[in-house]
């Protein structure tokens, strides 16, 4: 068993290249789900799909092979050619791919460093995926990790206090632009996270704000949750709204643009929208008095508050080195510790098999049969005591598994008990079946 993640993110692949491999719908990706986990390299999977990235993480049997076959489930899904995908994608294995996957968890691979929405992402796509059955213990184990390990960078750095956003970023944009953004009414189209994020930031700093949605009561209670400053108005007046205000902030989950050219009146004042969203909600078009800001422009005022992080980075990517080994750790561990116990069971079997031959035979009296059982148990405890100990320290050791596997063999141990196929409470399972009033383990 291998793990395996095939990543398309902000670093890689273009605003334009990214929305045709989103996989943010369900039936989509449900779709990629059952034809990548029918393939026999590949054991569980999980799929990530977010307006920054499309990561793909898998616990595989051959990661060559899985990948060309992820590779072209994607390249079937989005209609861009194998061989372009493969010259895109961040690919990585084993400890690379752990690594990579406990920094997105921590949100150190973000195109806003330290945001927290990355965390709460990932756990949603690991929900969907072990609900459905598409994972299970192997990439729970990691998920379990990596979300420890988001848990303490979280804790022990500044990273993610005062956190910029691609949301944040749109309105110090709008604010650089106009220089204050007191007095201006601002458009919000979108009543989910990022809208209401936007909306926030707005108010903040004195704007007022029309909040739009398809649900109309939705934006109505977000509005009157908001404040004064913020009303709502109907989809339907999506038309006349964005031909009288300077400002729009667009943030929907629509797989196409919710603003198109022919909606677009010629005005005299100029106007700046920001378009967050993955697809884009804007339709590309050349207005000489409309500015358009894609997701991809936010980058440059991002990257100002990344010098601010630098140093809680390093201090961040010091603590996910720290989770990668000892994830490996543990994972050597649960082999180790089940073989330890079945090398003392067979050395207990032995003495005691050969105590009752004695006794049957007449070589040693009934009555001593219990003082020469703790006599040789005694014996095999401090023979085994230095291979044991030494077993234990071999855990963090790049040869580990190679002298593993040989004791296992030596000692003929066989089974799943031998096989890292131990039990563990996994946070997000136990924190499911508490919900449930359940008590089980994954």
């Amino acid at each position: 068993m291998q793990y395996l993640v095939v990543s398309f993110s902000h670093k890689n692949t273009d605003l334009e290249t990214r929305e045709r491999l989103a996989l943010s719908q369900d039936e989509v990706r449900e779709r990629a789900y059952k034809d990548l986990i029918e393939f026999p390299y590949i054991n569980e999977l999980i799929i990530l799909s977010t307006c920054n990235r499309v990561e793909i993480i898998a616990s595989v049997k051959d990661p060559f092979k899985s990948t060309d076959a992820i590779l072209e489930e994607l390249s079937k899904i989005s209609g861009i050619s194998f061989d372009e995908l493969e010259g895109r994608a961040d690919i990585y294995e084993d400890n690379g791919a752990i690594h990579h996957i406990f920094s997105v968890a921590s949100a150190l691979d973000s195109l806003v460093i330290g945001e927290t929405q990355i965390s709460g992402q990932l756990k949603m796509a690991f929900k969907e995926s072990f609900e459905k059955g598409y994972s299970s213990q192997k990439l729970a184990r990691v998920m379990h990790y990596a979300f420890k390990c988001a848990a303490e960078v979280r804790n022990s750095t500044d990273i993610s206090k005062n956190p910029v956003s691609i949301a944040s970023a749109a309105v110090a944009q709008a604010k650089d632009i106009l220089e204050s953004l007191g007095g201006y009414t601002a458009l919000v189209l979108g009543t989910g996270e990022m809208g209401q994020l936007a909306a926030k930031h707005l108010i903040s700093n004195g704007c007022n704000v029309i909040l739009i949605g398809r649900n109309f009561e939705k934006a109505k209670k977000i509005a009157n949750d908001l404040g004064e400053s913020a009303s709502a108005e109907s989809v339907e007046n999506l038309k006349s709204l964005i031909n009288r205000h300077k400002l729009l902030f667009t943030a929907t989950s629509s797989q196409e643009p919710v603003i198109t050219k022919e909606m677009v009146e010629i005005k005299e004042f100029k106007r700046y929208w920001f378009d967050m969203a993955v697809p884009r909600d804007i339709e590309e078009f050349d207005f000489e008095n409309i500015e358009v800001y894609v997701v991809d422009d936010l980058k440059e005022i991002v990257n100002k508050s990344l010098a601010l992080r630098e140093a809680q980075a390093k201090e961040a990517y010091k603590i996910v080195g720290r989770y990668t080994k000892d994830f490996f750790k543990w994972l050597q561990t649960l082999a180790i510790e089940p073989i330890i116990k079945g090398i003392r069971e067979k050395a207990k079997e032995a003495s005691i098999n050969e105590i009752k031959r004695a006794i049957k035979k007449g070589y040693l009296p009934k009555e001593l049969e219990e003082e020469v059982t703790k006599i040789l148990h005694n014996a095999f405890n401090k023979f085994l005591h230095k291979p044991t100990k030494n077993l234990k320290n071999i855990a963090d050791d790049p040869s580990g598994d190679v002298i593993v596997e040989s004791i296992k063999f030596f000692f003929d141990l066989s089974g799943d008990e031998y096989n890292h196929l131990n039990r563990y409470k996994c946070e997000y399972y136990m924190n499911m079946v508490e919900e449930k009033g359940e008590n089980c383990e994954v």
